[in-house]
């Protein structure tokens, strides 16, 4: 890559100019389409779509409001009517409920001061296309002509009315500069992972475009992206940039620095990306197509960023070459320690020393501190969002809370009680399956049943006493499900789904639950065995996977505490709790899984080569936490600040990950690698390495160090003299 610098530039520049111009091209736009299979709710929506097409689609909710007087004057009724007129011309609408004739007392508020009408079409809102929100608007006209207030909600709205980004992406870019600048002290070498990471990051968000124009992808996948991609760009960038500056300290040429330097952090970078794309593409395994593809969506751009820090980030560091360290921050001293020495007078050396002369105390501690943050996990209820937790300027939002001011909570998440009447055109079950539900607990009222128009199917419509997102609203669904409708079944013989969006949301959490587990077990169990070949060792990834299981458990329970239990909630601008987005936990566990992979193999990898050196751990725990704090500390504090800026977030869901990553960061590079990995590995000590021969010999020789198959370590004193064309090892 340094020899060939300019061709890898052009390449790059060329690549980057396609994948951007065809992503601008496609029209590639996300949307929030969940699909379950084997779910009842699933099963509700494939009959509607293979009988009753037209109750299929998305809907759109119209709320009406008088800020004077009443809906029931003349001139409201008369403007309402002409509203419901023009919503009923609207394209692919299939039937409009409005507040007029017959439905004007279930559809208007008691008070006479809120109404709402519902479209509903017979296509999904990403069909649809953003136009159909501005249709609902201009087809509203002569409602606000009229002087009423109309606002808009639904799931055709939240497709067409997305809700800003927010400027996370800039915060967090900004300051990471601010610590590359202190870490580095020269603009040059703090351009370098900056610039390879916003490179990366164009060309992974614009292939999730693509993707997006040939798949349903989620909207939160390019915050996600995003968030994910300056993370791990930068870190990525960092330790390889870190590495090469050392190289150069020794008196290295320029490509043979590139070459030590990719020969070391570049695998480290390979191997630990590598596990994070292995993670999320393990989310296939939840069975939810949409959460596989968020789940590949994400390992795209950590992919871009894993090659554009072995490709991309050597040509610019070749074209940097010496002058790598100039434009200088006054003020700012850099330390570069040169490779394949120990700083025994650092404060970090020192520190571990300390942790190692107390490792019982101190390892005690911080498992009583993890254990505390992991408690709220016990009480995790995973769930989903509604236009409750929208920004409360949105008209989505409005509306809601117009709603349920008007009419209750319930009436914000209804649920569909799909039929597969028993021969066509014998509506006689309808009224059982009517009296069944009516009354229930839960249940604030069952609408008038809709059959398709060739008799064989029907929908009827429950409202809940409970907003869709409570657990009471989970429990009435499985009360439903479980109690109440089978009995009617057997004795009609007529089949019912409960489905509609709030029940296909507890669906989707309940399939994540059941799935977690497994989900868990399997990314343990492939980082166990990728651990256990890089480092000869069974200790090392046992006590890599139950530290990292700590440190995702602590991230977990202040998500709960934050979200669920809403300590601090004003802080993030939620005005009420909310569950735990179905998906997060698993998106949360593969990624964090992955980026704690990230340090302990970035540290193990030095310990390593110290104790290769000495045979000794203590001096190797020393050693290699001496060498390493600095620069992870450095990608750690750059992380926590990239995760945390996307809490300005209007999304609830991208907040969640901001919050969860930023302390699952914040815990590992403090809490674990500078206390509990050293403290550990000091009780344990020459056991750290113990690996059975006869594994040994069977495992595959993976060598992190740049050494060669033999496993054997590569420090300074196996490198040419300067001027050299190759150091030995690297190639």
């Amino acid at each position: 890559m340094a020899r060939h610098r300019w061709f890898v530039l052009a390449a790059w520049i060329v690549a980057a100019i396609v994948i951007v111009g065809t992503a601008q091209a496609s029209g590639g736009r996300p949307v929030d389409v969940f699909s379950i299979p084997g779910a009842q709710s699933q099963h509700a929506l494939d009959l509607l779509k293979q009988r009753f097409p037209a109750a299929a689609g998305d809907t759109a909710t119209v709320v009406f409001t008088a800020d004077h007087g009443t809906l029931r004057t003349p001139a409201a009724q008369a403007a309402i009517a002409a509203t419901a007129k023009n919503l009923q011309a609207l394209p692919r609408a299939t039937t409009v409920v409005a507040p007029e004739g017959p439905l004007a007392a279930a559809l208007v508020s008691k008070d006479g001061k809120i109404a709402f009408a519902r479209v509903q079409y017979d296509t999904t809102a990403q069909t649809l296309g953003t136009d159909a929100f501005h249709r609902l608007v201009a087809a509203a006209q002569p409602a606000r002509a009229a002087g009423l207030g109309v606002q808009f909600g639904g799931p055709v709205v939240d497709y067409g009315n997305q809700s800003a980004h927010g400027n996370g992406d800039a915060i967090g870019l900004l300051v990471a500069i601010v610590i590359l600048l202190l870490a580095f002290g020269s603009v040059i070498a703090m351009g370098l992972p900056i610039g390879t990471a916003l490179f990366g990051l164009a060309v992974g968000l614009s292939l999730i475009t693509v993707l997006a124009s040939v798949t349903q992808v989620g909207t939160v996948a390019p915050e996600m992206g995003t968030m994910i991609g300056l993370g791990v760009g930068i870190d990525y960038s960092l330790f390889v940039v870190t590495r090469y500056r050392e190289a150069l300290a020794t008196g290295l040429t320029v490509e043979v620095a590139i070459g030590r330097a990719l020969a070391t952090a570049g695998q480290a970078v390979l191997f630990a990306g590598s596990t994070v794309v292995i993670a999320l593409c393990g989310l296939q395994l939840s069975g939810i197509p949409y959460v596989a593809v968020l789940g590949f969506t994400a390992a795209i751009v950590v992919a871009v960023m894993i090659v554009a820090a072995l490709t991309l980030l050597p040509a610019l560091m070749a074209l940097a070459g010496h002058g790598i360290d100039r434009l200088r921050v006054p003020g700012v001293r850099s330390s570069i320690p040169q490779e394949g020495t120990t700083a025994h007078a650092h404060g970090f050396a020192r520190w571990a020393r300390f942790v190692a002369r107390h490792p019982w105390p101190l390892a005690i501690a911080c498992l009583a501190l993890l254990l505390t943050l992991a408690y709220p996990v016990t009480q995790m209820r995973l769930g989903q969002t509604d236009d409750g937790s929208a920004p409360a300027s949105s008209t989505q939002r409005k509306a809601y809370d117009l709603l349920a001011q008007g009419f209750g909570p319930g009436a914000n998440g209804p649920l569909l009680l799909v039929v597969a009447l028993p021969r066509p055109s014998d509506t006689t079950p309808l009224p059982a399956i009517t009296r069944a539900v009516t009354g229930q607990p839960g249940v604030a009222g069952v609408s008038p049943a809709q059959v398709s128009p060739d008799h064989t199917t029907a929908v009827i419509t429950v409202e809940p006493t409970t907003r869709p997102d409570s657990a009471a609203t989970a429990a009435l669904v499985t009360r439903l499900r479980r109690d109440v409708l089978p009995p009617v079944i057997a004795t009609t013989k007529a089949p019912v789904f409960v489905g509609g969006v709030t029940a296909a949301y507890i669906d989707l959490g309940d399939r994540i639950a059941s799935r977690l587990p497994w989900f868990i077990l399997a990314v343990v169990g492939l980082s166990f065995l990728l651990l256990m070949a890089a480092f000869r060792s069974l200790v090392i990834p046992l006590t890599a996977a139950v530290m990292n299981l700590l440190s995702i458990g602590a991230a977990y329970g202040v998500v709960v505490a934050v979200f669920q239990f809403g300590w601090g909630k004003e802080l993030l601008g939620l005005h009420t709790t909310v569950p735990i987005v179905s998906f997060v936990p698993m998106m949360m566990f593969a990624i964090l899984f992955g980026l704690s992979m990230d340090y302990q193999v970035f540290l193990l990898t030095r310990v390593r080569e110290e104790y290769e050196a000495t045979g000794q751990t203590r001096e190797a725990v020393v050693g290699g936490l001496a060498t390493t704090a600095r620069v992870i500390t450095s990608a750690a504090l750059i992380m926590i600040s990239v995760f945390l800026s996307f809490v300005a977030t209007p999304a609830v869901v991208v907040q969640m990950f901001g919050v969860g990553l930023a302390v699952a960061v914040l815990v590992d590079a403090s809490v674990v690698r500078m206390v509990l990995v050293p403290a550990t590995m000091e009780l344990l000590g020459a056991a750290n390495w113990w690996l059975p021969r006869s594994l040994d010999r069977i495992l595959p020789r993976i060598s992190l160090e740049g050494g060669g198959a033999t496993g054997t370590t590569a420090t300074t004193r196996d490198v040419p003299a300067p001027k050299a064309p190759e150091p030995a090892g690297v190639g």
